[in-house]
């Protein structure tokens, strides 16, 4: 539970030493055996008591790091730009967790969706932000990957059982555990609460914290964690690379990334989907081969069809146009969605023909794994995988959340804890 704790001060012990008891003392001076018991027992004591350890009281620990985030306390906050900064109690500190001190943090869309409930009651006082780079700072005896000091990076989940009998987690495939631990408005097994990035520390288990290549800025890091972990795993569960086509439907902050990914694993061709024409010059210069405006041409799906080997939809619309983004796959193409709609659990529905016709495959996918999002991670730096990014002040995020509301990112929000 959130809460704002006012610091305490140490209290503060005075000893009179023997000598100023002494001086202060009268008349003594003609009681020479006192004053050479008190001057023995000034002595003693100076010869006892050890030297303070510097800052010894101002020490920062796991215990006593003071966590303050940019909370959300209602649907409302992003309309009334009242996200307010207070303290928060993270999960208590074991051997197995990494204290980060955050620089960057990603603006996602999920932050939206969970900040007003979009997709599902949202558990307030929350602080959100799961595309998060900084510091290590803290690091559990158990964690042997990560150090103090080391660049590191939290991404869409921070928890799974790990348990040996878990077939998702046996196979590094931790990200479809049915004990997922999300990194914000979650519970751990121990039933505290996951707390995200919009803050000044953030802390989560070190199986799910990743050191960052030297070749990405944090900036560029931060929206991979999830954006960018999020189009990367479909991608290559699919077989994309060369001799491949690949369409990907919506272009937005996920959408880029796509793109951008696509390119880098080699596919022979890239065509960007998206409903009007508004976005064709930046698919262009992120690398797109092909742009089709859906609203611009009443034939586009019959013009392209049977041209696509895998299809990522990014689209959150519940009235998506699927059948017609089915018609330009191939046989045996597959169409994986990745956007998730508010207001409805389902998919528009699905014509049956074209399946059995062209054995079209339909699925989707969560993020990626631990060891999936190195892979990414290592990827972006060798091929210089470089989000589209703008960066605010940490303490501006008020502001760039309406206006990540209101459709501005070209491509993503990067928010920054200025020192």
């Amino acid at each position: 539970m959130a809460n704002v704790i006012k610091a305490q001060e140490s209290p503060r012990v005075s000893i009179a030493s023997p000598s100023s008891v002494l001086a202060s003392t009268s008349p003594i001076t003609t009681d020479q055996p006192a004053i050479r018991r008190l001057s023995n027992l000034n002595n003693h004591i100076s010869q006892s008591t050890p030297p303070a350890t510097p800052n010894q009281s101002t020490m920062v620990t796991p215990a006593n790091r003071k966590f303050i985030g940019w909370m959300g306390l209602d649907k409302d906050c992003i309309k009334n730009k009242s996200l307010v900064k207070q303290e928060f109690t993270p999960k208590k500190f074991t051997e197995d967790d990494v204290d980060i001190e955050v620089s960057h943090c990603g603006i996602c869309g999920s932050d939206v969706h969970t900040l007003t409930s979009g997709w599902y009651p949202t558990p307030y006082p929350v602080c959100v932000g799961h595309e998060i780079v900084g510091t290590a700072v803290s690091v559990g005896s158990n964690v042997k990957h990560i150090k103090v000091g080391d660049r590191v990076g939290l991404g869409a989940q921070c928890g799974s059982c790990l348990k040996p009998d878990c077939y998702d987690c046996t196979n590094h495939q931790e990200n479809y555990c049915p004990n997922i631990v999300q990194t914000y408005a979650a519970k751990y097994p121990t039933g505290e609460t996951s707390y995200g990035g919009y803050a000044n520390y953030t802390r989560a288990p070190g199986h799910f914290i990743f050191k960052i290549p030297e070749a990405l800025s944090s900036e560029a890091a931060a929206p991979l964690l999830c954006a960018g972990a999020t189009v990367y795993a479909p991608l290559i569960h699919n077989g994309a690379g060369p001799g491949k086509t690949v369409g990907i439907a919506g272009i937005g902050g996920l959408g880029h990334l796509a793109i951008l990914f696509a390119k880098a694993l080699g596919v022979d061709k890239v065509v960007a989907i998206s409903r009007t024409s508004s976005k064709k010059e930046d698919a262009f210069k992120l690398g797109a081969d092909q742009f089709i405006a859906t609203a611009e041409d009443k034939d586009w799906n019959k013009t392209n069809a049977r041209t696509l080997d895998i299809i990522i939809s990014t689209v959150n619309d519940k009235d998506m146009p699927i059948n017609k983004y089915i018609d330009l796959l191939r046989t045996k193409g597959s169409y994986i969605q990745v956007g998730l709609s508010e207001g409805t659990e389902y998919l528009p529905p699905v014509a049956q023909l074209p399946l059995l016709l062209r054995e079209i495959r339909i699925g989707g996918s969560l993020v990626a794994s631990p060891n999936e999002i190195r892979e990414m991670l290592q990827l972006a730096a060798d091929k210089g995988v470089k989000p589209w990014t703008t960066s605010f002040p940490m303490n501006q995020v008020n502001e760039a959340l309406t206006r990540f509301n209101a459709g501005e990112p070209r491509f993503r929000f990067v928010l920054v804890n200025e020192k």
